[in-house]
């Protein structure tokens, strides 16, 4: 890293070292090995290490323990910086995303799980924080929504070459898994040597920070999570098991999701620019009611592939509008609050992801379709939130309780 730079002066730098640059390239080299890890996932443990229902989820519940630690990084940044914290956890990830290979067992399974999610987990944390602190709050949405894109285009390059080649050239697990990590490490090295650290103008607490007048946001974080869980552990894993996706198949059905997110990411960004955070949540929150009820329709009444298939790629194009709770939240905050309130809104994202997949994963065995029913209620639940913000949310302005109410101390 070279010498510290106040944001404010970032501008006069060269556009490949300003600080959105920076963004878009950590926008880049996180999926490169956690996309591509998700993509060969279900067809490893199954394929390779044996898994069923149960195993898969005892594997989710242990790769969200560091999200539901995700406070820790306040401790960490007492003796590093953000930006730093993010560069070393992506590193972090790569490592671990190109030995997973190496431990076909649960054990070694669950112990390259564990690091691997400690560094995303660790970076999205920060990351968010970054973002908050370093894009202007007229700005935020549309570049929020870039950043999604940027994100879908590297992921879509990985997962073209998988399509084209895993059959062509018979490519192994090891392989794939190791020049995804290996990319990312690359991406990490430059970002480290090229850009200087950047000092924002609001100092971030380095102390535990929970305000009251944030519950609406606490509320959305842990909704999402939980509900998020369903979707990332059990859809993908339907595809495989239900209707036996191979590597090349699950990972076209990723492609889709990703081209359909390189072309409406900014469109979310501009929507929730246009339309404000509540009414964007609350059409998000609509919508996967619906899907996860279709979803759970496939297994009551046995609807096929290709409903399946497409409710996956709707249900992942949803799940992108979750930007909207990234800019309320920066909308409410107090600038110095947002790294802080990273790290707790990202704890309490992850409380019910430790538990849900394991406790989960036994009732798939029993009634997969009762798992996505529970999903529904989730959302129903999202959307009775959503509706409790207000169209102009800022501080003293959090909830559309707020006018009610009288403000609680701090």
């Amino acid at each position: 890293m070279m010498r510290p730079v106040p944001l404010h002066d970032a501008r006069s730098l060269p556009i490949h070292r300003r600080p959105i640059t920076l963004l878009f390239l950590m926008a880049i080299a996180m999926p490169l090995s956690f996309a591509t890890w998700s993509a060969l996932l279900n067809n490893f443990v199954i394929e390779v290490a044996q898994f069923d229902g149960s195993d898969i989820g005892w594997l989710h519940s242990v790769r969200e323990i560091p999200g539901f630690l995700a406070i820790g990084v306040i401790l960490v940044l007492l003796v590093m910086r953000e930006q730093v914290l993010a560069l070393v956890s992506l590193a972090l990830l790569g490592v671990a995303t190109a030995v997973t290979a190496w431990f076909p067992t649960m054990g070694g399974l669950l112990m390259v799980t564990l690091l691997s999610s400690i560094g995303f987990h660790y970076y999205e944390t920060v990351n968010q924080s970054l973002q908050l602190q370093w894009l202007r709050k007229d700005r935020a949405p549309q570049v929020l929504g870039w950043l999604i894109a940027a994100g879908s285009a590297a992921t879509l390059m990985a997962y073209g070459v998988i399509v084209l080649t895993w059959e062509a050239f018979d490519l192994s697990y090891n392989t794939v898994f190791i020049v995804s990590g290996g990319l990312t490490l690359v991406i990490v090295a430059y970002c480290a040597l090229m850009f200087p650290q950047f000092e924002s103008p609001n100092p971030q607490k380095k102390s535990f920070v929970l305000r009251r007048r944030y519950w609406l946001y606490y509320a959305l974080q842990f909704m999402s999570g939980a509900r998020r869980q369903i979707f990332v552990v059990f859809a993908g894993f339907m595809m495989v098991e239900r209707f036996g996706f191979a590597v090349h198949e699950v990972t076209a059905l990723y492609l889709v999701n990703l081209v359909a997110n390189m072309l409406i990411g900014p469109v979310f960004g501009r929507a929730v620019f246009h339309f404000g955070e509540r009414n964007t949540l609350v059409f998000e929150y609509v919508g996967l009611t619906l899907v996860f009820t279709l979803y759970g329709g496939i297994y009551w009444f046995g609807w096929g592939v290709v409903l399946a298939a497409t409710l996956y790629v709707i249900d992942h194009l949803f799940f992108a509008m979750a930007l909207a709770l990234k800019t309320y939240f920066q909308k409410i905050a107090d600038p110095g609050d947002i790294a802080p309130t990273a790290a707790v809104a990202f704890t309490i994202n992850h409380i019910a992801a430790v538990f849900l997949p394991a406790a989960l994963g036994y009732l798939w065995l029993k009634a997969p379709g009762a798992v996505f029913g529970l999903a529904s209620c989730m959302a129903m639940i999202s959307l009775g939130l959503a509706l409790l913000i207000p169209r102009h949310p800022e501080p003293g302005n959090e909830t559309r309780l707020s006018g009610l109410v009288p403000a609680p101390a701090e």
